[in-house]
């Protein structure tokens, strides 16, 4: 499989598409999942292009993952979340649905189950007040 310049996240990454971004810096962005799992579920992207962890280089991923790294404690203190998940995915058969490389980080919360994936669209002011959530707590403790 090749890369499809067409996907969904390509085309967010070119701004054809509009997203709740929550944090970008030269090599990754990340935003809101518009069918979240969970209050506050990012995703977090390269900018390289990239299908999966079969496809992307060594160091490319190693950015990727202090990424997440540092952002996934962040969402969970803005959301007011117990704990989170990460969790990404290889190929179709693993449940990957878009073929640029992604990672969810997905805030949990004690009593309350996931949502189905990509069962439900958020309303767009849920959506927006989250990701100013997050945003604010990431300009607090990144600056």
């Amino acid at each position: 499989m090749s890369y499809d310049d067409n996907n969904i996240f390509a085309k967010i990454l070119r701004g054809e598409m509009p997203a709740h971004k929550v944090f970008e810096d030269n090599e990754t962005l990340a935003f809101l999942d518009i069918m979240p799992r969970s209050k506050g579920h990012i995703l977090v992207i390269p900018k390289k292009p990239a299908i999966n962890m079969m496809d992307i280089d060594p160091d490319s991923l190693c950015v990727l993952i202090r990424c997440v790294h540092r952002l996934a404690p962040l969402v969970r203190k803005a959301m007011g979340a117990d704990g989170f998940v990460v969790q990404q995915f290889n190929e179709a058969a693993a449940g990957q649905m878009v073929f640029h490389i992604h990672f969810h980080i997905v805030p949990r919360y004690i009593g309350v189950p996931l949502k189905h994936a990509a069962s439900e669209m958020e309303q767009d002011d849920i959506l927006s007040a989250n990701a100013e959530l997050i945003r604010q707590e990431i300009g607090n403790q990144l600056g």
